[in-house]
């Protein structure tokens, strides 16, 4: 079942024992605190793991601008990239050094395959992640809306722990990487 942005924040706010809210535009602080608060915990909460749903690629051609230094290729990172994971030739989304100045990334190949995440929208978030970042808007609504510093602490241990149960559902979802370079196994081989 997908959330919309106010549910998710409603639903917060009852884990928190306080009124659900119907609207962003509610002339209550509970509407004024998850309005302001939703999209820093929500993009906060993204870039802190490689989400597998927020994870996607995409190729890139190299600015008519070249950088001053290091590098000999600039290119435009794409719209809504939270973070870079990596870099990569075609055909490759990692396997090139890189560096990521401002909102370009800069490289030595003229073309590359960038492995970023991306924010996507409230639909697209499975459950796991739904109910990490309720307990996460609720853990950080609760101080402005209650005042309550013991139970703000309570619900950061909750939020924590609810991570930590979505990062492991979210790990299981594709095949382990493997060691590919590893000098021992190397100076194994004849």
């Amino acid at each position: 079942m997908a959330l919309t942005a106010v549910e998710l924040c409603a639903a917060a706010l009852v884990k928190l024992g306080a009124d659900p809210i119907a609207s962003f535009a509610e002339a209550r602080i509970e509407a004024s605190v998850a309005q302001r608060l939703y999209p820093i915990v929500l993009e906060g909460l993204l870039a802190a793991h490689p989400w597998s749903f927020s994870v996607t690629q995409q190729a890139l051609t190299a600015s008519a601008t070249a950088p001053v230094a290091d590098f000999a290729y600039a290119f435009d990172l794409p719209t809504g990239c939270l973070r870079v994971l990596s870099a990569g030739h075609t055909g490759s989304g990692r396997g090139l050094d890189y560096r990521v100045q401002g909102t370009k990334l800069l490289a030595n190949s003229p073309e590359l395959v960038v492995t970023y995440q991306r924010r996507p929208s409230e639909a697209e978030l499975p459950p796991f992640f739904v109910s990490a970042l309720v307990a996460r808007l609720a853990a950080e609504f609760c101080l402005p809306i209650t005042e309550n510093a013991s139970r703000a602490e309570t619900l950061q241990q909750l939020a924590q722990s609810e991570l930590r149960l979505a990062r492991l559902v979210d790990s299981q979802q594709s095949t382990p990487r493997r060691v590919e370079d590893f000098t021992l196994i190397q100076a194994r081989e004849p």
